[in-house]
């Protein structure tokens, strides 16, 4: 028996594991999985990969904290995949030192450069991107850029969530990646003066606030939009949704900031072969179309099929700024949220 199938019987002898329950997985023959993702956007995925590989996929689904778990559990972890969702956990992960090099030739072939890391510590599997949700009744405009949100034309029109909120984090670190510091300071706070409001709520509060006219366009990541729609539980989030439509900012120019749910391969996975069939299989056609399908999301790998209704808010240009360029620029959009008190609302 491995050191790991040793290991992994004490884990399972213990019911609890950094504050967490531990998972029941099994011992050999499996793939483990950590995730942060549903598991009703997940298990469509994972019956597949077991249909078609004979790989019973075990998951442990989590909130927060599993990075740190990971990281606690060291070698007696039996994590062989963690799946996140944000740059900033995948970047936090290879830092952390508990990612292996993922394998599969399938990373290199079908993941473009921008959307995995350069060492394969690391790879997105799908995109969101933060976009433009503006009045069908009170807007006309077809197109728009992010520096457009500072425009006069859009003073006390802007509406969003807080400036410290990792959606948010992510777009502004993009536009420091993309302009630098300054200019990037300077179009924050002119965003900022243009906010109807003080920043309240979650992405979905803003779209409401458009159907009741308190503003005009709201910045909100593309998935919403279907959530919304197709909110048969909370049908009040379909008329919110139908007031709006999208627009991608700077289609016509850089592209659109994305954001991404990835994954990684754990430093110590007891069955990291499995674990690379697994990251192999989430980048084919099939598994990319069942994976962003599930929540309105777009794949990763070029090419593949995409949702109807996704493909009906128009083409996403993505833009090809490094994930990890807009990871290292975190800490200071932050700094730039808090210098320029964003979160207060316009100073003018």
């Amino acid at each position: 028996m491995s050191k790991n199938a040793n290991i992994f019987g004490a884990l399972l002898a213990t019911t609890i594991v950094c504050g967490m329950a531990a998972p029941a997985f099994a011992q050999s023959g499996d793939v483990n999985i950590y995730s942060y993702r549903e598991q009703s956007l997940l298990q469509p995925l994972l019956d597949k990969f077991t249909a078609e590989t004979g790989i019973a996929a075990n998951v442990l689904y989590a909130g927060d904290g599993l990075l740190d778990r990971v990281a606690a559990e060291g070698e007696l972890s039996p994590a062989d995949v963690v799946l996140t969702v944000d740059i900033g956990n995948l970047v936090s992960a290879e830092e952390m030192g508990i990612t292996q090099p993922i394998a599969t030739p399938m990373l290199e072939e079908r993941v473009p450069a921008a959307f995995r890391d350069d060492d394969a510590n690391w790879t997105a599997l799908s995109l969101r991107s933060r976009v433009f949700y503006v009045s069908k009744d009170r807007v006309d405009a077809t197109a728009l850029t992010y520096d457009d949100l500072t425009a006069p034309e859009w003073k006390g029109r802007i509406c969003t969530r807080t400036g410290t909120h990792a959606y948010n984090i992510g777009l502004i670190a993009h536009y420091i990646a993309l302009n630098g510091e300054e200019k990037a300071r300077t179009w924050l706070a002119g965003l900022r003066d243009n906010l109807a409001f003080p920043p309240t709520g979650n992405d979905r509060v803003q779209v409401k606030s458009i159907l009741e006219g308190s503003c005009d366009l709201a910045i909100v990541n593309t998935y919403y939009m279907g959530a919304m729609l197709n909110n048969d539980a909370e049908p009040e989030q379909k008329d919110w949704a139908n007031a709006a439509r999208i627009i991608y900012p700077d289609a016509e120019g850089e592209g659109t900031q994305v954001n991404v749910a990835g994954g990684f391969i754990a430093k110590h996975a007891p069955h990291a072969e499995n674990a690379n069939a697994l990251i192999a299989f989430l980048l084919s056609d099939e598994a990319q179309s069942i994976y962003a399908d599930t929540n309105y999301e777009f794949p990763v790998v070029p090419g593949a099929p995409i949702n109807d209704l996704v493909a009906s808010w128009g083409e996403l240009k993505a833009s090809q700024v490094k994930l990890t360029d807009v990871a290292a620029n975190r800490a200071l959009a932050a700094q730039l949220v808090d210098e320029l008190k964003f979160d207060e609302g316009a100073q003018n």
